[in-house]
């Protein structure tokens, strides 16, 4: 009797600890007025939008290189050439502007921009499309890894487990007061 009560409330605990340790399988994610998400990396080069058509105007920008002045880019895998990146009015950015030349191939192409004083090289992706629709897809939606999520798509059933890991968690909170007071168990 004592064992199947110590087994049943360490997995209770168990339970209990898992559910309440669990991360929601979404959180909103705060995005900058041009639509990207706040936080990107200060070692990268930020290239909007990152698909664009033959002719497109394309904006590259970088916290890499800390307002170090004229900052040179390098637009020429995608055959644009050489353009600048100068300090925006946003603290320690550096921002710059170059087309895609109206010959350009689809495809994934790496734009470069090198700092003035440090030498750091920072880099993105440019992708290129034929069609002016594609747009960058963002997922919605849960994930159908077959595990099930914190937040599915069905709340009767979210609530339903979350019910019943506080009843999991209860009992067990239960049986060790219960425990340590010498009831018996």
């Amino acid at each position: 009797m004592r064992r199947t009560a110590r087994l049943l409330t360490g997995t209770a605990l168990a339970v209990a600890t898992a559910g309440a340790l669990a991360a929601p399988a979404y959180a909103g994610q705060a995005t900058a007025p041009d639509g990207r998400p706040f936080g990107t990396s200060a070692g990268s080069l930020d290239v909007y939008p990152s698909s664009a058509v033959p002719g497109g105007q394309v904006t590259v920008n970088t916290a890499a290189c800390d307002d170090e002045g004229a900052t040179e880019g390098d637009a020429t895998a995608v055959g644009a050439g050489r353009f600048t990146l100068a300090p925006s009015t946003h603290e320690q950015k550096m921002i710059g502007q170059f087309r895609v030349p109206p010959s350009a191939q689809p495809g994934t192409y790496e734009i470069v921009a090198t700092c003035a004083e440090s030498g750091r090289r920072v880099a993105g992706d440019l992708v290129v499309t034929l069609s002016a629709g594609a747009q960058q897809v963002y997922p919605r939606g849960s994930v159908k890894t077959g595990v099930g999520g914190a937040l599915g798509p069905d709340p009767v059933q979210t609530a339903a487990g979350v019910a019943a890991l506080a009843v999991a968690a209860a009992g067990g909170t239960w049986l060790l007061h219960r425990r340590a007071r010498g009831d018996g168990i």
